[in-house]
């Protein structure tokens, strides 16, 4: 080609791009970038609002509470967009809708707030940890006390999730209630305290959280705490076990991990380490891995509303599982959440 048809060429495309404007430039852009292949986004609905997310970064592991047809709050750890106001996130997601409903269906626990409510405002003060939380009235919008009970817990548990709250006010339009519909008290800031409480008519001169088990469809198992009075001040988890293997209350329609014919006779905790010492009788009924990692992460979870544990080792009379010859291995951490989903 001739350096004339060249310089002709170049004068004629300067002379296209100066007419056009840059919607040539980002033709040319566009070719350039089409083949290139997109980053997968992946679409994360959260109540009414979609969220894009381009990595796991973005997304915040939180626990929050949702209820049982009995009533039991079930602390669920779940992944949700990050987000300014991430308490905020957090509410909506146990707020009933037909996309939360549709989202936790397989687990067989439903949402706490009544359809409709909105979270008005919420104001944190990082000097004492006070959270108020101002909701429409379609808060109210429930049936009886055990839902009264599940709402107010669940918020209260589900935002001191957050290590920045301790404590919760709840406003329900702008305005400060003293009572709930069916009398719960919301005068004061409410903490965390006595969830699932049972038995509540009986004296005690303690309470312990234990963990227990449910089902509500057969199939997707949760660990549900209940709070127990207990007629001995102990804070060392002795007491708290002892309800454990005991069994849960007969009226609960809860069960445990724990063999009926495994009995407890002791426990000691040193450094990080609880050493759970069985009956001799117990030995032939926890010789199968799946027990005893099972029974392993029920006590865990236990003695971690406790004290802060790294490991439970099993020992029968005082004797470790692996002395005593039988072909199973322990579980060398301790679970992080009760419940995963």
């Amino acid at each position: 080609m001739s350096t004339k048809k060249v310089i002709s060429i170049l004068m004629a495309v300067l002379i296209l791009i100066s007419l056009t404007g840059c919607g040539v430039i980002d033709t040319v852009k566009g070719m350039i970038v089409k083949d290139e292949e997109e980053p997968e986004v992946e679409m994360v609905r959260s109540d009414e609002n979609i969220f894009e997310i381009q990595n796991d970064d973005s997304m915040r592991d939180t626990v929050l509470y949702y209820k049982t047809e009995a009533g039991y709050i079930v602390p669920v750890k779940r992944q949700i967009p990050w987000e300014e106001g991430i308490g905020k996130a957090a509410l909506r997601n146990i707020t009933d809708s037909p996309a939360i409903r549709d989202d936790i269906k397989d687990i067989g626990l439903n949402p706490i707030i009544p359809s409709g409510t909105e979270v008005i405002g919420m104001a944190i003060d990082q000097d004492t940890g006070l959270c108020k939380v101002n909701f429409s009235r379609e808060v109210l919008n429930y049936n009886d006390e055990q839902d009264e009970y599940s709402l107010v817990k669940g918020i209260v548990y589900t935002l001191t999730e957050f290590p920045s709250i301790s404590k919760v006010r709840l406003m329900v339009d702008g305005e400060y209630l003293d009572a709930m519909k069916f009398g719960t008290d919301i005068r004061n800031p409410l903490e965390r305290e006595d969830i699932n409480m049972v038995n509540e008519e009986m004296d005690g001169n303690s309470k312990v959280v234990v963990y227990y088990k449910g089902t509500t469809n057969g199939e997707y198992e949760y660990y549900v705490p209940l709070t127990i009075p207990t007629s001995t001040q102990d804070d060392t988890g002795y007491s708290a076990l002892n309800k454990l293997f005991d069994g849960p209350p007969s009226d609960s329609s809860l069960y445990t991990d724990i063999p009926s014919e495994v009995s407890f006779r002791g426990l000691d905790i040193r450094d990080g380490v609880a050493y759970i010492n069985l009956t001799e009788d117990s030995l032939s009924y926890i010789k199968d891995q799946y027990v005893v990692d099972s029974m392993t992460r029920n006590i865990a979870l236990t003695l971690k509303e406790i004290s802060p544990i790294d490991s439970v080792k099993i020992m029968i009379n005082g004797v470790s599982l692996e002395e005593t010859g039988i072909e199973v291995s322990e579980p060398t951490t301790v679970p992080v959440f009760a419940n995963e989903y």
